[in-house]
């Protein structure tokens, strides 16, 4: 681009000399990054070479699927896994609710109280669901119970947060009409944010029961009960027909979880 009459050549560019070099170092330590970590994963090419017939043979011995399998144990043990989620889902409404409130800075002003609910939900959030399910068996013993609470606790940061955004993000005008009134702030939540949030609300949990469907199948392999100590115990004796039918099941579960979920929440939310 120049601009003439003036003698003074000036040519457009999209990014300043600054924010060049920045981009540039983004994109350098990007490589760098993806350099160590190929390297510090010690990749050994005499496995990859021969994957794909790796995988040929054990899907070759995947078939026929053992679907008598899926009624002898596989059954009982995804209901417990759909226990596990729903449960693990409900006592999450009942304790993310409360912190979700206090991290929403238009609610509560002392920010001491909502640094420590915001630390209560990244300290959920930064632990992943097999840690938790750990330290749970750990301290109930193996089962259901170490799985629910597991799945309580992954999902408490995340509910959690979301509605506190949800919260900070509401219209102030009925709030602030609400309280030249004088209304009382249990009816200014009730009357004010809640019908603005609730849609949100109902639609994050949702959401995150259907993710705790997925989270649960696996959370056996570490002694947390449901379905993934099925298949973690058909993959120790070598089962694969029994692990091709429980891979199924899983499958189908949470196909069928992510339509339920969609049909709710347009013709409920």
């Amino acid at each position: 681009m120049s601009q003439v009459g003036t003698g003074i050549a000036r040519e457009w560019r999209r990014f300043a000399p600054r924010e060049r070099m920045g981009r540039s170092a983004v994109y350098i330590a990007t490589v760098l990054a993806v350099v160590l970590s190929i390297r510090s994963i010690q990749i050994i090419p005499e496995f990859l070479r021969d994957t794909p017939e790796q995988i040929a043979d054990l899907l070759v011995r995947m078939w026929p699927v053992d679907w008598r399998f899926l009624v002898s144990a596989a059954v009982g043990a995804m209901i417990e896994t759909i226990h596990i989620a729903t449960l693990g889902t409900l006592a999450t409404l009942v304790l993310a609710f409360p912190l979700g409130v206090m991290a929403a800075r238009n609610i509560v002003a002392n920010p001491a109280a909502r640094l420590g609910a915001k630390l209560l939900l990244v300290a959920s959030r930064s632990v992943n669901s097999l840690v938790w399910a750990l330290f749970f068996v750990a301290v109930f013993g193996p089962g259901a119970l170490a799985g629910t609470v597991a799945i309580t606790f992954r999902s408490i940061g995340f509910v959690g947060k979301l509605l506190g955004e949800a919260l900070e993000e509401a219209a102030p005008g009925p709030i602030e009409a609400m309280v030249a009134v004088g209304a009382p702030w249990p009816s200014v939540f009730l009357k004010g944010y809640w019908p603005q949030v609730k849609p949100a609300f109902f639609s994050i949990l949702l959401l995150r029961w259907d993710i705790n469907v997925r989270e649960s199948s696996v959370l056996g392999l570490v002694g947390a009960g449901g379905i993934g100590l099925v298949l973690d115990s058909a993959i120790n004796v070598f089962q694969w027909r029994a692990v091709a039918a429980v891979l199924v099941m899983i499958l189908v579960v949470v196909l069928l979880a992510e339509v339920a979920v969609t049909w709710l929440r347009k013709r409920v939310i």
